[in-house]
């Protein structure tokens, strides 16, 4: 969860290396990082931003990401979702409120992280580094562990929190020790690394990350 200026700007960075974007802004055309980036902005200022003036630019700020959030197809409530987040294609995502999902997740379109009837404030706990097929639901408050690899339109409604498998089918179960390796971006090293190889202003604190 974002709860600083210095952790805002690793955000947007993790997620423009986990998009693969090698500008350093979003052109018009840009949706999906135009929307990441702003959501990424309305959890600062709802984290950060205490004063009137801040609250009042927090709420223009909401509006415009509801806007943009029925124009792309996504749902995802802010402090959800760790840095890294990679969503590959336009299209109808939903992420519980209840959800938390961590560093390095990519998500494709028609991608479900749900509640049960019966447990309605309770959804998933995703770990590091998870790779979400298209059409793929989650349901209820299991857990995945580091490294795993959920298949297209699998249905996931138990826990699977070993690291590196993948899961498929419906119900999901493990069909492999593969997990994510090639199929995502590891953003948060790549940007942290560039960021110990960088060179410190005089008199900076060093940076522990």
């Amino acid at each position: 969860m974002i709860s600083s200026k210095e952790e805002y700007r690793f955000y947007l960075e993790a997620d423009r290396v986990a998009l693969g974007q090698h500008r350093r802004r979003p052109r018009p055309i840009d949706d999906t990082w135009r929307y990441q980036r702003l959501l990424r902005k309305v959890e600062y200022y709802m984290n950060c931003k205490r004063s009137a003036l801040s609250r009042a630019y927090f709420y223009f700020l909401y509006i415009r990401f509801h806007w943009m959030a029925r124009k792309t197809g996504f749902t995802i409530h802010p402090n959800t979702i760790g840095p890294g987040l990679c969503l590959a294609h336009r299209g109808d995502v939903v992420i519980s409120v209840n959800a938390r999902i961590g560093e390095n997740c990519r998500i494709h379109a028609g991608v479900g992280v749900g509640t049960e009837v019966r447990y309605q404030d309770k959804a998933a706990t995703i770990g590091n580094n998870v790779y979400i097929g298209p059409g793929a639901k989650i349901v209820g408050a299991v857990v995945l562990g580091d490294d795993v690899a959920v298949g297209a339109n699998a249905v996931v409604v138990r826990s699977f929190e070993a690291p590196h498998q993948t899961v498929a089918g419906i119900p999901a179960r493990k069909v492999s020790d593969k997990g994510t390796e090639g199929l995502l971006v590891r953003a948060t090293e790549v940007v942290r690394a560039a960021q110990a190889k960088a060179p410190q202003p005089a008199g900076a604190p060093a940076q522990s990350r």
